[in-house]
């Protein structure tokens, strides 16, 4: 082979495992940590059989299961690291136990009782990782990691932040868990519920981040909205009875629906009602409204997430803005405000308010907030008392609004479309 042919034949090896990795790397480190029992070694570990497959793979060839061929490929150095480890020798008879050492060996093998275990190690490294002892950051940052594939490098520039604050972050949450002698279990009990919502919370930041960012040039990340809904989606595989689950999966794969139709060409916001529809994505509103079904079909009350979705089918299910069932909004959004309270969420359901009842018992609900600490700084409370200031036709004081929202967002694009709104209120004030 010549050097062209070699060149190109590690190319491709890279390229299958850079999407390998992103795909198998945490069930690869959730494995390994059952059998090593910490993080960095788990992750050195996965990282041995990356250099091992990166070396041996231009030579013979791309396993036709090459997740499985890591996997395995890690699993069998993870061993030989504890057998090497005298003050583990109770760890490795418990290996003994755990694992088929020829099996592994074999590297592609895998029996239906392995797998049922690969499922349960991945659903502990997700409580892990989201566990509430560590920071939010921390929690987006470590997950990111650990469950998303992504380098401490692409979890930086997804955010806008620092290489050196993320890689901190996630030293100092790896730190943590081990401080806190956080297990590598499952959460049973009453326990579950609160950390189950302590996971849902973390991957639906990380979607939100992708689907409104809160900095920066772009309007959109889409990358990180496919992370989070990846991780969704596994999740609601790991557990089929958790309705919650389901409901914020369809939260994700209907607002998901939306993202080609939220940016023009140019890279301008579009806002829902000037949305061309035609653009939505119809098969993930399908795959949304099936994952809603789902929720609904376990019974109980709608959660949060659950009730979000039901108000992004309502708007998915409308083919025209006319055809929006707005009253239906509201009655949601008076359901949200009762399960999860929030200033945030008092703002939604003044918008919902308002388009089902008028502007102007929308603004009643929006005034009452103007006082609310934790919308001081929120960019979309002004917005929003613009937007309905202006459909009363007080323009100069939508005006001062717009500016003020402008003044507080963060993100340059939106920016820009409420300076513009700011523009055309003062023209037609005067």
């Amino acid at each position: 082979m010549n050097t062209v042919d070699i060149s190109s034949t590690a190319d491709v090896v890279r390229r299958t495992l850079d999407a390998v990795w992103r795909i198998e790397s945490a069930q690869i480190i959730a494995t390994l940590i059952r059998i090593v029992g910490d993080i960095d070694t788990a992750e050195e570990v996965a990282h041995d059989a990356l250099v091992i497959a990166l070396e041996r793979w231009p030579d013979v060839g791309i396993p036709d299961k090459p997740g499985a061929w890591l996997t395995a490929t890690a699993k069998h150095r993870a061993i030989d690291r504890v057998r090497r480890n005298v003050t583990l020798v109770r760890k490795q008879e418990e290996l003994a136990h755990q694992l088929d050492l020829q099996q592994a060996a074999r590297a592609t093998e895998f029996d239906a009782a392995l797998e049922e275990d690969l499922g349960d190690d991945l659903l502990r490294l997700i409580f892990m990782t989201c566990h509430p002892v560590l920071s939010t950051e921390a929690r987006v940052a470590l997950t990111l990691r650990l469950l998303g594939g992504l380098t401490t490098e692409e979890i930086a520039r997804a955010f806008l932040t620092a290489k050196t604050t993320i890689a901190q972050r996630i030293v100092r949450a790896k730190r943590t868990l081990v401080a806190a002698q956080v297990p590598f279990e499952t959460p049973h009990g009453s326990e579950r519920a609160a950390r189950l919502s302590s996971v849902l919370e973390v991957i639906y930041l990380i979607f939100n981040e992708g689907y409104a960012a809160t900095a920066g040039d772009d309007w959109v990340r889409p990358s990180l909205c496919e992370d989070a809904l990846r991780l969704g989606r596994i999740l609601a595989e790991l557990t089929p009875h958790e309705a919650e689950v389901h409901g914020l999966v369809a939260l994700m794969e209907i607002q998901s629906s939306r993202i080609r139709a939220r940016v023009s060409p140019s890279g301008e916001p579009i806002l829902l009602m000037d949305q061309n529809r035609t653009r939505w994505d119809w098969l993930l509103i399908g795959r949304g409204l099936t994952a809603l079904a789902r929720a609904e079909k376990l019974g109980g009350a709608f959660g949060p997430y659950a009730l979000q979705a039901a108000i992004g089918a309502c708007h998915a299910q409308a083919r025209t803005p006319e055809e929006t069932d707005w009253p239906r909004i509201a009655a949601l959004y008076d359901a949200l405000a009762q399960v999860a309270p929030s200033p945030v969420v008092e703002l939604n359901r003044a918008v919902a308010v308002s388009m089902a009842y008028g502007p102007a018992a929308g603004l009643v609900i929006v005034d009452a907030l103007r006082t609310e600490p934790a919308l001081q700084n929120y960019h979309l409370l002004p917005s929003v008392r613009g937007d309905l200031l202006a459909k009363l036709g007080r323009l100069d004081e939508a005006q001062v609004e717009f500016k003020h929202a402008a003044a507080l967002t963060s993100n340059a694009r939106e920016r820009v479309i409420l300076l513009e709104r700011a523009r055309a209120a003062g023209q037609d004030s005067g």
